[in-house]
C-alpha cells in the first residue's frame, strides 16, 4: 500500500489532514537529528508525515479501529520501510500563522 492510499483509509476514520513528506534536506547532526533517529542507512531516505484529526478525544476513539482496519495489516499490505523504526507521538498546536 502507497501513502496515498493509506492516506484515504485515515480520511475515512475522521482524519482532517494526512501529509507525507520525503526528506531532500535532512542532514546527519553531530548530536541528534532525523537520520540519527530512525538509525538510517546510507541507501535511505527520512520520511516525515503526520496527521491532524478534529481532537485528541477524536483521534483516541478511532487509532485502534485504524489499526485493526484490514487493509492497513502488513500481511495484506506489506509496508514499503521498516516500521519497526517509526516514532510516534502526539503534539498540541501552540502557533498555527
Amino acid at each position: 500500500m502507497n501513502a496515498s492510499e493509506a492516506a484515504k483509509v485515515f480520511k475515512e476514520y475522521g482524519a482532517i489532514r494526512v501529509v507525507e513528506c520525503w526528506g531532500d534536506d535532512v542532514p546527519e547532526g553531530k548530536l541528534t537529528s532525523f537520520p540519527m533517529a530512525v538509525i538510517c542507512q546510507c541507501d535511505e531516505i527520512v520520511c516525515f508525515s503526520w496527521l491532524t484529526w478534529p481532537s485528541k478525544t477524536f483521534r483516541d476513539e478511532h487509532i485502534e479501529k485504524i489499526m485493526n482496519d484490514p487493509r492497513l495489516q502488513p500481511e495484506n499490505n506489506p509496508m514499503p520501510f521498516d516500521g519497526s523504526r517509526m516514532i510516534f507521538g502526539g503534539f498540541e498546536v501552540i502557533v498555527d500563522v
